[in-house]
């Protein structure tokens, strides 16, 4: 497996990827895929357990990750094809016509490693609910990670899930919040404050990590010490605090670039920044 460095290089690739991705489609969402690079590097890459060359849907013995705040496709197809999940080179069709790769993850393209469409804000963690419980069912002890944004909180459904899996004491998830305080019409403060996100979930019955997701050490650390908390009557939820925009310095500190492509100057710009470790698509 590789060590922190080394998936801190395989980061830097995928922003990489992730840039010139949504340039060449002309649309996407960088901002929020930027800030979750790191997440996803090392969850595919160290953390998981899972078997890239024999995908199917039902995942019998292997962890599986739902991204609930699917407009980070990005990054997900990203880790997917640096992963060996499908051929690198099929970044460059992201959002084009006919492609595996649309703009929000769909099942019906069946793309490898994507194992529900997601983007519908709010659903993915009820999503998870059933495949935490089919393991459970079938005496599977691997975990289920699902990543939501900040903003997705808005959404009722999702304390209804919390609610649900906190009681039921469902715990073989690991839910992740992406907690950058952006979403698309700007701060989630001045949207739809959130509050205290750690005492809700808590009095939800869930356990409450926290860490800097823009910080490879902490969160390989955490998301080790969260899948030995799992399994204990009590669902883990980690608050992740991270930079949208993270590594490109014009991007980050603004909600602008939620869901803006980059022109082919600021490409260029945001590629000097980042380092290409693995090679360009």
């Amino acid at each position: 497996m590789p060590d922190n460095n080394s998936l801190r290089e395989i980061a830097s690739q995928v922003r990489r990827d992730i840039i010139r991705m949504v340039n060449g489609a002309k649309s996407g969402h960088p901002g929020g895929s930027l800030g979750c690079a790191d997440l996803l590097t090392a969850l595919y890459f160290e953390i998981m357990d899972h078997d890239p060359e024999n995908f199917d849907m039902d995942a019998a013995n292997q962890d599986v990750f739902i991204l609930s705040n699917g407009h980070i496709s990005p990054v997900f197809y990203s880790v997917l094809a640096r992963n060996g999940y499908f051929p690198v080179k099929e970044l460059a069709t992201f959002r084009k016509l006919h492609s595996r790769l649309q703009g929000h993850p769909a099942t019906m393209e069946k793309l490898p490693g994507v194992r529900v469409a997601s983007g519908s804000l709010g659903q993915g963690l009820s999503f998870s609910i059933g495949v935490a419980r089919a393991k459970t069912l079938n005496e599977d002890d691997k975990k289920v990670f699902c990543l939501m944004g900040d903003g997705e909180l808005q959404e009722g459904q999702v304390w209804e899930a919390l609610m649900h899996i906190g009681s039921k004491k469902v715990d073989n998830i690991i839910g992740i919040v992406d907690y950058n305080g952006k979403q698309i019409d700007g701060p989630t403060d001045e949207v739809m404050p959130l509050g205290n996100l750690k005492l809700k979930f808590e009095a939800f019955g869930w356990t409450v990590l926290e860490m800097n997701g823009n910080d490879m050490d902490d969160v390989v650390a955490t998301l080790r010490h969260a899948k030995t908390l799992s399994g204990n009557e009590e669902p883990i939820m980690i608050l992740m605090t991270t930079e949208m925009g993270m590594g490109v310095d014009f991007m980050m500190g603004t909600h602008k670039w939620h869901g803006a492509a980059p022109n082919d100057e600021q490409r260029d710009n945001a590629l000097s920044q980042l380092e290409e470790t693995l090679g360009d698509y």
